[in-house]
This record gives C-alpha cells, sequence and structure tokens, in this order.
C-alpha cells in the first residue's frame, strides 16, 4: 500500500483500528483507510498528527466528537506517544522525540529513508515534455515545461515507478518553412560560426514579420505557394530545401543539447515530428478508406461535434498534416515501441482543446489505451511587460538569459570570495556555484506555483537569498554543510530524549513526512506540494538554528543530538532539491 513506507502512519493506524474494534463492538476499518485520513494537526499545539472521525459517523450513528471521545477512552498509549487528546471530531496524537528519533530520523542519516518504494502505482509511465521546435530560438518560456517534466519524471522515479522520459521536437511545419523561406531569399548575412540555432531563431522572426507585412500585396500568393512547395519537399525528403532543413535542423538540435546539458536533463527517446510525418497520413488515409474519416471542403477528417469538439481535420486540402495527424500515429507508436500502460503528455494550457480532439479520435479509433493518456497542463511564462513571442521577437534568449544570471550571481555573491585569500574558493569553485545557484534559481522558480496559475519571470526576484526562492534552499543546505563540517559530524547514536524544545519537535515532525508528500505530489502530478514542504523545512530548520545552540550547547550530548538533527535535515533538503532537478551546493 502507498503509505506503507511512513512507519509513524503504520504504528498510528494500528492503535486507531484496535480502538475502533474496542470502542464499537468488532466494526473494524482497514488499515489502508485509516492510513488515508492520518494528516497532521493545524498547529503542533494541538498535536503532531490527527485523525478525523467523520469516516465513522454514518456507520456508527454518531458524531464525530462522541467517536473520537470514544477512541481516547479505548486507546491503549504506548511508550513511543507522548500524548493522545481530542479536538472536537479529531483525535490527536503527540510523538516523543526518541519515536522520531528511532523511527525516521535514523534511517535518514544512514540513507536507507532514501530507498523505499513509496507508491504503489505499478503502471509504467511515459512523460513526454519539452516540445521545442527547431528554426526557433530556445527563451526562458521553454523552461517551465523542461523544469516541470523533468521534475515530474526525477519525482516518479524516486517512488518507484518505471518512468520513460522522452521529448517531441517539432522539426517540420510550417514555421521551418518560413524559415528557409526567409534564409534563401532574404538573409544578408552569413551563418555565424558559434550559436548557429539562436541565429537561427532570429531568422524565424525576421521571416514572420515581413511575411506579415507583405500580407495584402501581390507578394502575399506566392509566398504562400513557395511554403507550399517546401512543405512538399520536406514530406518527401528530397530537393534543395530538403537539403538545407538537414543542415538548419543540427544547428538547432545543438542548442536544444546545449540546454538540457546545462539544465541535466535527459530522456531516453527522442521522437521526431519528421519521422511520423509520412506515416501520419497514411495512418489518417487508412481510416479514411475504412471509413471513420469524412472528406469535408476538400479537407478529411471527423466530425467530433457530439462530443462538442467540432471538426477535427487530419488532412487538409493541399494534401498535407497536421499536429492531431501527427499525435494520432505518435500515441500508437509510444505504446507499441515500449509496451507502456500510461501516457502523459506535459503540454501548456493553449493546447487543452488539441488533445480533446485527439483522444476521442483513439477512442474513436479502437484505441483502446486513449484511455491511459493525459495532458498534464500548466499555463505560460509571461515577462513582466507582457506575454513572450517567438514569432515578433519579444523573448528572453535562453542561453542569454543563463550568463546574465550567472555573471549577476557571482558579482552580487560569490566574487568577494575570490578577493579573500582566506575564503578557500577558486575561480572555478565559483563559476560551477553560479552556474548551479542560476539552475536552481530557473528551476524552482518554474515549479513552485499551481500549473495552471501564469507565472511571471523575474530574474531580481527569483535570485534572493531570502523569500521562497531556490537559492534560499540551495542557501540553507550550503549553511547545514558547513556546520557538519566545522563541528565535525560523525554517526553514531545519539539521546534523541534530549530533544524538548518546540523547533526541534516542529523539525522533527517535518522530516518525517518527507516520503508522505513526494507520494502525495506524484499521485497529484504537481511539483507545488515538495516545493513548499522544502520551503517550510529551510524556515524551521533556521528557526531551530536561531533558537537551539548546536556549538554552544548546554552539554557535549546534546550537541551531538543537535547536530544529527541537523544533518538529517540536510540530507533531506539535498534529496528533495535532488527530485526537483536542483543541484545542492556545498557552500554558497
Amino acid at each position: 500500500m502507498a503509505e506503507f513506507h511512513n512507519k509513524i502512519y503504520l504504528k498510528l493506524s494500528t492503535l486507531i483500528g484496535e480502538a475502533v474494534t474496542k470502542a464499537f463492538d468488532g466494526t473494524t476499518l482497514n488499515q489502508e483507510e485509516i492510513i488515508s485520513m492520518i494528516g497532521g494537526a493545524p498547529n503542533l499545539k494541538m498535536g503532531h498528527f490527527a485523525f478525523p472521525c467523520f469516516i465513522l459517523a454514518k456507520p456508527l450513528k454518531k458524531g464525530p466528537p462522541q467517536i473520537s471521545a470514544a477512541l481516547l477512552e479505548n486507546i491503549e498509549k504506548p511508550e513511543w506517544v507522548a500524548e493522545i487528546i481530542t479536538q472536537g471530531p479529531y483525535l490527536n496524537f503527540f510523538l516523543t522525540p526518541k519515536a522520531y528519533g528511532e523511527l525516521v530520523v535514523e534511517s535518514i542519516l544512514e540513507g536507507s529513508y532514501f530507498k523505499q518504494a513509496i507508491s504503489s502505482d505499478k503502471r509504467k509511465t511515459m512523460v513526454e515534455y519539452s516540445q521545442p521546435n527547431t528554426h526557433k530560438e530556445l527563451h526562458v518560456g521553454h523552461m517551465r515545461n523542461l523544469c516541470l517534466g523533468n521534475a515530474i519524471v526525477r519525482m516518479s522515479q524516486y517512488a518507484g515507478i518505471e518512468t520513460i522520459p522522452v521529448t517531441y521536437p517539432g522539426d517540420v511545419g510550417t514555421h521551418v518553412a518560413k524559415c528557409l523561406w526567409y534564409y534563401k531569399y532574404h538573409n544578408k548575412e552569413q551563418a555565424p560560426e558559434t550559436n548557429k540555432g539562436a541565429w537561427l531563431g532570429r531568422l524565424y522572426s525576421n521571416a514572420s514579420n515581413l511575411l506579415e507585412d507583405q500580407k495584402g500585396t501581390d507578394k502575399e500568393d506566392e509566398n504562400r505557394k513557395i511554403l507550399t512547395s517546401i512543405l512538399k519537399e520536406l514530406e518527401e525528403k528530397k530537393g534543395e530545401y530538403f537539403d538545407l532543413w538537414v543542415d538548419t535542423r543540427e544547428w538547432s538540435i545543438a542548442l536544444m543539447k546545449e540546454a538540457y546539458s546545462w539544465a541535466d536533463v535527459e530522456f531516453d527517446r527522442w521522437f521526431w515530428e519528421s519521422e511520423v510525418d509520412s506515416p501520419s497520413l497514411e495512418l489518417a488515409k487508412e481510416y479514411y478508406e475504412k471509413g471513420l474519416f469524412k472528406e469535408d471542403d476538400g479537407a478529411i477528417g471527423i466530425d467530433l461535434s457530439e462530443d462538442k469538439l467540432g471538426f477535427c481535420i487530419l488532412i487538409k486540402r493541399d494534401g498535407t498534416g497536421l499536429y492531431a495527424t501527427k499525435d494520432l500515429h505518435l500515441a500508437k507508436k509510444k505504446f507499441e515501441e515500449y509496451k507502456i500502460d500510461r501516457n502523459i503528455y506535459i503540454v501548456d494550457n493553449r493546447q487543452a482543446h488539441h488533445f480533446k480532439q485527439v483522444f476521442k479520435v483513439l477512442e474513436l479509433m479502437g484505441f483502446e489505451q486513449s484511455k491511459d493518456c493525459h495532458h498534464l497542463q500548466y499555463d505560460v511564462v509571461d515577462l513582466p511587460d507582457g506575454t513572450m513571442s517567438s514569432r515578433s521577437g519579444n523573448i528572453v534568449p535562453l542561453m542569454d538569459l543563463i550568463a546574465q544570471m550567472e555573471e549577476t550571481i557571482k558579482k552580487n555573491y560569490l566574487n568577494r570570495y575570490l578577493e579573500d585569500e582566506e575564503s578557500g574558493w577558486s575561480a572555478e569553485e565559483v563559476n560551477s556555484t553560479a552556474t548551479m545557484v542560476a539552475n536552481g534559481a530557473i528551476k524552482y522558480g518554474m515549479i513552485r506555483v499551481d500549473n495552471n496559475r501564469k507565472i511571471v519571470f523575474d530574474m531580481d526576484e527569483w535570485l534572493k537569498l531570502d523569500g521562497e526562492t531556490g537559492p534560499y534552499l540551495q542557501y540553507v543546505h550550503a549553511r547545514i554543510c558547513s556546520l557538519s563540517s566545522k563541528l565535525g559530524f560523525k554517526e553514531g547514536a545519539v539521546d534523541w530524549t534530549l530533544l524538548e524544545a518546540s523547533q526541534e519537535i516542529a523539525l522533527l515532525q517535518k522530516l518525517s513526512l518527507f516520503n508522505s508528500i513526494v507520494e502525495s505530489s506524484v499521485a497529484s502530478l504537481k511539483t507545488i506540494h515538495l516545493c513548499s514542504y522544502l520551503y517550510e523545512l529551510g524556515k524551521l530548520f533556521n528557526s531551530f538554528y536561531s533558537e537551539c545552540s548546536i556549538g554552544k550547547a548546554d552539554t557535549e550530548e546534546l550537541k551531538k543530538t543537535r547536530l544529527a538533527l541537523a544533518v538529517a535535515t540536510g540530507k533531506v533538503m539535498n534529496k528533495g532539491l535532488e527530485i526537483l532537478g536542483i543541484p545542492a551546493p556545498l557552500k554558497m
């Protein structure tokens, strides 16, 4: 069962189950039901964990407060529980520091805590994310998809789900035709020796603007014919435009690989729009011959009006396919090639209608796995002055932004270490740390808000060392590493009963929830829960560090125990950041 990895929940569920049976004449609740109900109390003065009694109200025909009181009377408090009380309809438990230490913290310190399978989901899952277009420049807006997908994959793999990360770049289509058209007929520049992918993206913007300017002129029809002929050549894989496409495509791929390398992202499979272009048309023609797809005004598609999804065009009048056409074939290809049980598409919410059409068409085609296809949507990233657009050129180029962020980090925080000969920092360490902090700032900023909320990218806000930012979490981790090194932490037995302060108890309780938070994050396919958890953990550690002296603790044993608690917090912070794809510097 999903929550059995949580030893505290497991032991509490046994206590509660026995009390239910004893208090109510043999009434039983299964362990899974009980565990699913247990959660943290609203504040630690009310309890560490709470069990709501509403689930028993209907079968027992009693009010939840009466039930919680009866359970309290019939529960036998073990030595690992400090106190049990009722709060209206809730039965609340306070645990001893020793229980936290032995059930959770010791396994965190020796590492076994992070090696448990924490999800009961056994579906082999493919996650498709990052679908940048070749012949366009990567910008900061692309990072929301990349960071979200990377975190979902890493969380799922940590939870024990077999997860296959794939990407699906758009290397054919009208945007490519526009870029090649401009390159051949209007470009006056020599291609640069380096950064050709970014340069190509600027040509695309120039092409879009020129085509827009020439609308309504005698050039419009001519341009349309040329673009159609380019698309035909790409589909047929021959001709001068195809040769040009082969060369320029590699420039864009090099840019993608540079960005993925910086972000520490790897894919098990790169699907390409070009590889499913011709096969998808053949599939559409096959189902046209079978009578499922119909012709309408020269185009071939399927009427989905009964499902309020309109008419889904699959082959245009000029004989070319659309995104939907390719996605039909790609879905079948994924399930056949990898024998997956679930297919998750991480694509922005502007494509919601598209995926509803695709999944419905797959269903009507008799593709049983259509029910196992899921569109995980998110809102877009804006700049403070408005929406980004590759077509208009209103973007923040990704690699330029990364360079700017790293320079800002070095200027504001790290270069001072180079000026201090006793700091022990080398130029290489400064550069690598700047890269890690920029990485953390972008990734955390992109995944800490709900998928359905728009993000406004603000570099200065995202780089702050205080507040809810990636660098703040990285700084907490680095601070703990420094503390551990300075005080000479060594693994060994400690006396957990010495931890009595409220800040210590709060930290113990928070640490016990880590795997359960990851499990719920995976189940909901959301990153916000883990992000919020790590931010709260960071604040709790700073409160503990401020109020509970470690180096100047009253006794050597208390110092040793508090240091163990701090190191365990650092290990959880490190693992949480790792799961989100964020590097954790050892010093900052």
